[in-house]
């Protein structure tokens, strides 16, 4: 019997299962494929159900994983299986491989939830044996290989597992979906891994490279106590940080950064700087005004910033936002790179980076 991979397993931060499902149905539909989501709040991921056979491999064919907003990880699947014996789970997945191909590598994970905690250490536990057995079986090479399938088992619960394929190049690097950052004790607050996280997922090396050079000049909106700042200023960039509260004082003793202790939403820079950040917890439609004035009269060239959602409507307050910049940019005839991103070290916000696209072309060597 030929391999049908209908059902397409997403993960997502818990308690925004909702969006994650909203958005995959959209997207999902814009590229011809169609089927319905399911979802327990708090669970930390959802399913898609597809109507079309090998629907959820042609939705991770046509769609960049990179452009969705709420889903970390994913991966076609077969129905989901449950009852899992508790004495040869080894073998229970061997059972549930017919048609599969042979993949290079073999990850086993759960949710990033409160029962997906509890199934972590399973998880890793199982990866070993199952490797092993898998091997002998010939449905994984002997060595890892990332140009083959990722055979992928979500164990979402103690009763539901989901087994299916993960292209590495159409799926997410790392387990969960997560890239874990490790918190650099001189920051001022923990705050400062949203924007590290955000240079590493948005940037790639190449950008890196050019966009985050020492020398450049940077605006830092809302920036007490200085978590943003402090990225800023350890890559020796001149920051001038505007916030009416108080700058941790180690970092003002570098000498990289200037406080202006005003409001981030009438500051108006003397002239254009390289960077504009902020991660100013206010109504998310005063926000994306203000980013989209700095952006469209050329006060940076880059930005990243956060817009706090509120809990009813994020998707579509999401959405709206988006509308609002793209307007904005459209009417002062500016092409944008836009790209957005609820992040692993982001809560209820949400982070996007913006630059002119003939800026992003540039310096990733694109025509």
């Amino acid at each position: 019997m030929a391999l049908e991979l209908n059902h397409l397993l997403l993960l997502c931060r818990a308690g925004f299962e909702r969006e994650c499902a909203v958005e995959i149905q959209e997207r999902a539909a814009v590229v011809g494929v169609y089927g319905f989501p399911r979802f327990k709040g708090e669970s930390g991921y959802v399913e898609f159900v597809c109507q079309q056979a090998n629907g959820a491999v042609q939705i991770m064919q046509r769609i960049d994983w990179r452009s969705l907003v709420f889903t970390r990880q994913w991966a076609a699947c077969i129905a989901p299986l449950t009852d899992i014996p508790r004495n040869d789970r080894v073998g229970f997945f061997l059972q549930h491989l017919d048609g599969f191909p042979q993949c290079g590598e073999v990850w086993i994970e759960a949710a990033d939830s409160e029962v997906g905690s509890g199934l972590q250490g399973l998880c890793r536990k199982l990866v070993p044996p199952l490797a092993a057995a898998l091997r002998k079986a010939g449905v994984l090479t002997a060595k890892r290989d990332t140009h083959l399938e990722r055979l992928y088992i979500g164990w979402m619960n103690e009763s539901q597992v989901f087994i299916g394929l993960a292209d590495p190049h159409l799926a997410s690097p790392w387990p969960q979906g997560v890239m874990r950052l490790k918190f650099p004790p001189a920051a001022p607050s923990r705050s400062t891994l949203k924007l590290e996280e955000a240079w590493l997922f948005f940037l790639t090396e190449e950008a890196r490279q050019a966009m985050l050079k020492p020398g450049m000049k940077a605006v830092d909106l809302g920036a007490s106590p200085g978590g943003w700042t402090w990225q800023l200023a350890n890559r020796y960039m001149k920051t001038t940080s505007v916030d009416n509260g108080p700058m941790d004082d180690a970092l003002m003793a570098g000498g990289m950064v200037t406080h202006v202790e005003g409001d981030g939403f009438t500051y108006v820079p003397d002239r254009p700087v390289d960077w504009m950040v902020c991660d100013i917890a206010d109504k998310p439609a005063r926000v994306i005004d203000l980013m989209t004035k700095w952006i469209t009269r050329g006060w940076c060239r880059y930005t990243v910033f956060n817009l706090k959602l509120p809990m009813q409507k994020r998707y579509t307050t999401y959405q709206q936002c988006l509308e609002v910049l793209q307007a904005g940019c459209a009417e002062a005839e500016l092409n944008v790179h836009i790209e957005a991103r609820h992040l692993y070290h982001d809560r209820e916000e949400i982070t996007l980076f913006v630059c002119r696209d003939e800026d992003w072309r540039r310096v990733n060597g694109l025509s």
